[in-house]
Order: C-alpha cells, then sequence, then structure tokens
C-alpha cells in the first residue's frame, strides 16, 4: 500500500520533470525526479520488479537502505576460526575430490599454515571442480561450520586470489529483496547512485548547525557511510542503530513523519464542524444517576473534549487510559452534549462482544433519561436491519453503538456529530474513514473522539499520533488494588483448580482464558468447550459458563448477563472478553498458553480483574520450555500493573510496526528509524519540524516526497 502510495508521487514528480542523468550534464539534475531506469542493467522488467520495493528514482535507491553487514575487508586465519563465524581465508588447495553418497559433492581441502578446512559444493559443474587444482591459492567467504573430522564452509564465494584482485574496501551490505532482485543487483544500483551523489543535486534538509552541535554527519557523508561502511566503522554501533550516520538519518525520517501528520491536522481544521455547547442539563442529569462519582482525571479529560466540541473545528482526540480507568463513561457524557445539542452520537467497536458491551451500558445510562440507543452489527439483518437503518436515516435513532456495520454503503446518518471509535488500532485506516465520512454535510466534519485501553508510549504519540490531540485518563478510581500476577507450568493445573476452588468458597467469581496457536474460531471453541466441561466435572456443584467466537451474540449476552449478577462462579471464555467486560467481584484470572499471547492482549485480560475492592490474582500458565521472549514477557508482567511501562517494553520486544498493527492502520513503515531505540531524539525532532514547517515549506515538502510520498493522506484524515 505505501509502495502504491509512494508512486502516485514519483509519477507526479516525473510529470513535472523527466530528467535523466548522464556524466557530463549539469550539476542541478535533480536525484529525486531521475528515474531508476537511467542505472545501467535497469530495463522495463527489471523497474517493474524494483518497484515492488518502492525505488522509482536514483533517489530512491540511495534511501533503499541495507539491514545487515558482514566484514569482508579482513583476512582470517583458518586456525582462529570458530563454527559459527563469517569471514574470509586465503589459503592453498590441498585436495579437491568428488565424493559419491547419498548426492554427489565437491569437497576442496584447503589450508593456510594455521589449518585447514573443507570447502564442500552440492551444485557444481564438472568445469567448475577443474578449477580448483592442487596449488592454487583462493580467496573464500562463507559461514563456518562443523564438518565430519574438520570445519567447513558450504558453497562459499570465492576467487582465485593470484588474479591480483585485492579485498574488498568497504563492509558488505545486504538490502531488502525481492523475488528477482538479488543482492548483486542492489549493490551495484547503490555503488551507481553513490558515485553520482556527490556530482548532482540531493537537497540536505537538516541545518548546518544541528548537524555540528549533534555530532552528525551532512547527508552525503551518512548516505555513503551507510550504503559502504570502512573497514574501521563499528558494525555494531551500524547494526544497534547508534552510530552517527544512522541517527542522521533516523532523524530526518522522523521529521518528515512528523511533519506529514502536522500538515494533515493542518488541513483537517480547515473544515467546518458542529458547535456543541459545554452545558447539557441531560449529561447533568446523566451524571447524577452514576453510581460513583468520577476521578479526577476523568473530569479534566471530560473538559478537554467539551472544549473541543464547543469549538466550530472538527475535534481529532484520542482518549487513552488504563483498563478500568473509565473512557466510556466520559465518552457517554459527551455523547449526551451531541443529543442535546440536537446531533447523532455513533460508537463503533471492534468486536462484536465490546460492542455489545457499550451497548448494554448505554442503555444502562440512557434509556432511563428517555433517550433509545440503536444497534446495528454485521448479524442484524432482514426487516431489523432496514429499520434501524431508516431510524438513523431520518433522525429518530439519537445514539446507535455497532461494529463495522455503521459505515456501510447503505447506512447514513441524518445529523451525525459526534464519532466514538473504541480500540481504533484494530480498525484500519479506511475504515475509520468511511465512518467519519457518514457524518459530512456541505463541508461539515463530525468531531471525532478515539479511545484505546492500549497506552500509547510517549514515543509513539509524539510520531504516529501527531496529528491528534491526547488525553490520558491516569487515575484509577478509588479502592483498587494493584493485581498479583503469578507464572505456573501447565502441570500445576490440579494446584490451579484448588485456586479456583478457594477463591469460589470466598464468594468470589474468576475468569478462565483458553488461548491457542491458531486463528480457527472452531478451535478456539473446541478448546474453550472441553476446559469448561473438565472444570464442570472438577468443580463439583460450582457453576461454569462458556463464551466464545462462535456463539451468537444473544447467547454471549444471556451468559455474560449470568456472570454480571453472580448466577456463574466460573466463566471460560477464549480472548473475546479481552475488552470491554466489568464484572467487581471476579477477582481471579487464569490464563492458559500465556507464553503465546503478547504483553499488551496479557495487559488487556488481566484487567478484566481488580475491578473491586478485593485483593485480585492471575495466574499464567504456560507451557515450558519458554522462548527468551516469552520469558520477558511474562516477567514483566510479574513486575508491573502499569499499563504505560508495559505499553513502552511492548514497544522495545515487538517494534513500531506491530504495536501500532502498521497493516491495518496504513500508516508507512519506518525505513530506518526504530521508535523504541530513537526515543531520545524525539524532543530534537519536534524542535526541528517546527522550524521547518515555519521557516522552509519546500523542505517540508522535499522531505515528505522523499521518505513518505503520499503515505500518510488517508491515515492522517482519520
Amino acid at each position: 500500500m505505501v509502495r502504491q502510495q509512494k508512486k502516485s508521487a514519483v509519477s507526479t514528480a516525473r510529470a513535472d520533470a523527466k530528467t535523466t542523468v548522464t556524466p557530463g550534464k549539469a550539476k542541478d539534475v535533480a536525484l529525486d525526479s531521475a528515474e531508476v531506469k537511467t542505472l545501467k542493467g535497469v530495463g522495463d522488467a527489471m523497474a517493474a520488479k524494483l518497484a515492488t520495493l518502492g525505488i522509482f528514482t536514483l533517489q530512491d535507491v540511495l534511501f533503499h537502505l541495507p539491514f545487515r553487514y558482514q566484514d569482508r575487508t579482513r583476512l582470517r586465519r583458518i586456525g582462529e576460526l570458530k563454527p559459527g563465524d563469517e569471514g574470509v581465508i586465503e589459503a592453498e588447495v590441498a585436495l579437491s575430490e568428488v565424493v559419491q553418497r547419498q548426492r554427489s559433492s565437491l569437497l576442496v581441502r584447503v589450508s593456510d599454515g594455521t589449518g585447514s578446512l573443507t570447502l564442500r559444493f552440492f551444485h557444481f559443474s564438472a568445469k567448475q571442480a577443474e578449477q580448483f587444482e592442487r596449488g592454487k591459492v583462493l580467496q573464500c567467504f562463507g559461514e563456518v561450520r562443523r564438518g565430519p573430522g574438520m570445519l567447513e564452509m558450504v558453497h562459499p564465494e570465492y576467487r582465485l586470489a593470484n588474479q591480483g584482485q585485492a579485498l574488498q574496501n568497504t563492509l558488505t551490505a545486504f538490502y531488502p529483496a525481492t523475488e528477482g532482485v538479488q543482492q548483486g543487483t542492489l549493490r551495484k544500483l547503490s555503488d551507481q547512485a553513490l558515485a553520482q551523489l556527490r556530482s548532482y543535486r540531493l537537497k540536505d534538509f537538516l541545518p548546518d548547525d544541528v548537524l555540528r552541535s549533534n555530532g552528525l554527519p551532512d547527508l552525503v557523508s551518512a548516505l555513503e557511510t551507510v550504503h559502504r561502511p570502512p573497514p574501521q566503522a563499528n558494525i555494531q554501533d551500524l547494526m544497534d542503530g547508534v552510530h552517527p550516520a544512522i541517527r542522521r538519518l533516523a532523524i530526518e525520517e522522523l521529521i518528515a513523519h512528523r511533519m506529514a501528520l502536522r500538515q494533515l491536522r493542518d488541513q483537517h481544521q480547515v473544515n467546518n464542524a458542529p458547535v456543541i455547547a459545554a452545558v447539557s442539563a441531560l449529561a447533568d442529569q446523566l451524571r447524577a444517576s452514576l453510581t460513583f462519582a468520577l476521578t479526577g482525571a476523568q473530569v479534566r479529560v471530560l473538559e478537554e473534549l467539551l472544549a473541543d466540541t464547543a469549538k466550530s473545528e472538527p475535534m481529532l482526540r484520542l482518549v487513552q487510559g488504563d483498563v478500568g480507568a473509565g473512557k466510556t463513561v466520559v465518552a457517554a457524557l459527551a455523547a449526551a452534549h451531541a443529543v442535546e445539542a440536537g446531533y447523532q452520537v455513533a460508537l463503533m467497536a471492534p468486536t462484536e462482544i465490546l460492542a455489545e458491551q457499550h451497548l448494554l451500558n448505554f442503555c444502562d445510562w440512557f434509556e432511563p433519561l428517555g433517550i433509545s440507543v440503536g444497534w446495528l452489527s454485521g448479524k442484524l439483518k432482514g426487516s431489523d436491519r432496514r429499520s434501524m437503518i431508516e431510524a438513523m436515516a431520518m433522525g429518530r435513532s439519537r445514539i446507535v453503538v455497532g461494529t463495522h456495520a455503521l459505515f456501510q454503503a447503505d447506512v447514513e446518518f441524518d445529523s451525525l456529530g459526534l464519532a466514538i471509535i473504541d480500540e481504533q488500532h484494530r480498525f484500519g485506516v479506511h475504515q475509520r474513514l468511511a465512518l467519519r465520512n457518514k457524518g459530512a454535510r456541505n463541508d461539515i466534519l463530525p468531531h471525532q473522539l478515539i479511545m484505546t485501553a492500549t497506552p500509547i508510549p510517549r514515543t509513539l504519540a509524539m510520531t504516529a499520533y501527531a496529528d491528534l490531540d491526547v488525553s490520558i485518563i491516569d487515575e484509577l478510581p478509588p479502592g483498587r488494588k494493584p493485581v498479583t500476577t503469578v507464572a505456573l507450568e501447565s502441570q500445576r493445573r490440579a494446584d490451579v483448580v484448588q485456586r479456583v476452588n478457594a477463591a469460589i468458597d470466598d464468594g468470589r467469581q474468576v475468569y478462565w482464558v483458553c488461548t491457542l496457536i491458531e486463528e480457527s474460531e472452531s478451535l478456539q471453541a473446541e478448546a474453550a468447550e472441553d476446559t469448561a466441561a473438565a472444570l464442570t466435572e472438577g468443580l463439583s456443584g460450582h457453576t461454569v459458563g462458556l463464551v466464545h467466537g462462535r456463539m451468537k451474540p444473544k447467547e454471549k449476552e444471556a451468559i455474560m448477563a449470568e456472570f454480571k449478577a453472580a448466577k456463574l462462579e466460573v466463566l471460560v471464555a477464549t480472548t473475546v472478553i479481552e475488552v470491554g467486560v466489568d464484572v467487581p467481584n471476579a477477582s481471579l484470572m487464569i490464563i492458559e498458553n500465556a507464553e503465546r499471547l503478547g504483553l499488551s492482549q496479557l495487559h488487556q485480560l488481566r484487567g478484566r480483574v481488580g475491578r473491586g475492592s478485593a485483593q485480585s490474582s492471575c495466574i499464567l500458565l504456560y507451557q515450558a520450555p519458554l522462548s527468551k521472549t516469552a520469558r520477558e514477557r511474562i516477567g514483566i508482567m510479574r513486575d508491573t500493573n502499569d499499563g504505560f511501562v508495559i505499553a513502552e517494553r511492548d514497544l522495545e520486544i515487538r517494534g513500531a510496526g506491530e504495536v501500532l498493527g502498521t497493516r491495518q492502520t496504513g500508516a508507512a513503515e519506518f525505513r530506518i528509524a526504530q521508535l523504541g531505540r530513537d526515543d531520545d531524539l524525539l524532543d530534537l525532532v519536534s524542535d526541528l519540524a517546527d522550524h521547518l514547517m515555519a521557516s522552509s515549506p519546500t523542505s517540508v515538502a522535499g522531505l515528505i516526497r522523499r521518505w513518505i510520498g503520499d503515505g500518510k493522506q488517508d491515515y492522517g484524515g482519520v
């Protein structure tokens, strides 16, 4: 998707100037518009393959950056090599023979005076075998591994040393590749592009004084270093992203992303939005009917929302808060203001069970006040669906809760003033855009309130969400106690069942969550059914309920209502209960196969308990042996209940692409920047972005085109 978007930006550049780069031409040729087909070895077929990598121009070649390096600049002695080492050796052929066993192999024994090893080739020709004459000296590169009797290299790269060719004088770069585009091709293309880099124009957008004061190289030096590091360069620094050349490029990329989102925010604010009064009798009634008092954080965030919706420009606000912080009631109070002002409200959730939970809450809060709450999901069919769609289009339904069905083609609103999107990262970019556009009338857009129970690290908030205002509900309701978390091997299942018995005897309720590697809902349902049957037998005399994704909404709703009313003591469930379920009497959570879940999901599940005043516990059941990552995740869960700490560690472990879910959001993936690694650059990035946007509009356009193309247009639009 990003590549296609980038292609459109490059096509625009081509229309302005179809440039070719030929030695001897003027020095003002722009590498950002010079087509890749001007390079030797690139015809139409190769250009089409390079396009799948996002490479259309010479600038794209230069910014298609390596992801690892090999050191082929120094000779290694055979006697110092160990299994797993990579390196270049220079050695004399002692013996060459073709061995016939299960498969033919060519074995070449070489020695350099410090030791011997075998070169092994499974694919070879008779002509190739004749090259390895006794006494010839070879230079070979490969990975060393244990072989029968001595070390060996399998299919090493090699050449005759007596041809007078020197070893490479730079580290060897490896690039992201695709079918039909080999590493050798990418190196040749980058060699050609680098050769032209000093002769032709490639604008350096960062001020010289900023580079000097931060010990960073200029653009040309940084690109040359990253593509062809000199032998003295620290490979580990390059691989770890702490080399000055990497950091210089990372700063530029982060600035480009930040400016793209800021630009889109500015464009969005040109539109008009409904003006909703910050005073509402309906909201006052709703607040008075609540059985609890709002926390200080909830009051603060509500005031921020109402200040936004009282303006004539569309609100774009992200409300984040840890599990149980009370985001939904804040959203409901904002909805009450919109309804009293004469507008409709849509609340969209990514799953049926979460949408159903919102529906129950909104019905409990609004129907006693005379406001009916509508429901629209994909499972609503026939006359019920037609009636709901008509009620929305005519404006009779003032609040509608639903899933993806809310933005389908046949759905219309009479006067949508506020769109609330829960767990926004679970929706695709076009889905959120479609819901917003349902409320577009004569250049008036609805306000957007985006909620997430997955805390967003500051690193992400300053980059991927730079177009949003962010509010944080950073206070839990009074009386909440941290959940105690322990990890046990699955072999101790019987001990866990005893813990369940004890919790029930204390008058408490229990969640037992079943997870599987497979995405199949049917397999997960079967696992949950088996577990429920086993617990029913093992917990004689106690009531056990079951919910999973294959049940009908009414069945799930009935089971959840029984659990909430304490008619069920144990609820066995798949991860459908990850968010939205609120049963204060539940004090014990068991998560099976916890090693298979990410930190965010584990934290969300654990958040189903600890909602009352009793001390709550979470047991992570795992299958041994644990991988390094799984051990790290489980350790973090035991150490902290702080969702923001967990989110930061999740970012470190999984990276921004996975945390953001970029395949769904449409956000461009970073090429060289890594948000967890580069968070110390963000204040500098923010200052530089502000400076460039104020002082150099042409730099803004150039940087965005260089790093992103049009990749943020739709993303920022939602």
